[in-house]
């Protein structure tokens, strides 16, 4: 089961940062991630939701798998290209995880100019991922038991400024 982890930042590119820190550590399989949008509360009183793009992968799968099926049919590189483009649409279309509405609805509780990660948590390495955290936050939403969320807020209370 995963955990919902929404954390508020003062501005943009702090949230961003720390969405980058996070697919760094998925890499290195400390965190395995379902979800990680960043909400951003514009000035102008509009929210936005920044969620990283799935047509990439699903282009990717699409064109192994369409150049797979090209060669049976002697033709692997038009197999490629229709498996890409197929598999582009199908990821682009795909929304999976933390509820728009949801996260809309908490940019709205942001103050103008903030920014929040929110994150469904598949599983984390504690004791590698939080001594490591870059930036101070404000826990406003998770679904962690009180023990680890009171770590998560005394590791963001200690971050660098």
């Amino acid at each position: 089961m995963s955990d919902l982890i929404a954390i508020a930042y003062p501005d943009l590119a702090t949230a961003q940062d720390v969405a980058s820190n996070a697919a760094a550590l998925t890499k290195s399989k400390e965190l395995e991630l379902e979800d990680l949008v960043v909400v951003e509360h514009r000035p102008d009183g509009k929210i936005k939701l920044h969620q990283p793009s799935t047509a990439a992968a699903g282009a990717a799968g699409g064109a192994l798998w369409g150049g797979l099926i090209g060669l049976i049919f002697l033709a692997p590189l038009f197999g490629m290209a229709i498996g890409a483009a197929a598999g582009a649409a199908g990821g682009s279309m795909a929304d999976y995880g933390v509820d728009d509405n949801f996260m809309k609805d908490m940019g709205e509780k942001l103050e103008p100019g903030g920014a929040a990660v929110v994150a469904l948590v598949r599983k984390v390495t504690v004791d590698k991922v939080l001594p490591n955290l870059k930036h101070q936050g404000v826990v406003i939403q998770t679904s962690l038991d009180q023990e680890r969320e009171d770590l998560l807020k005394e590791a963001l209370a200690n971050a660098p400024r």
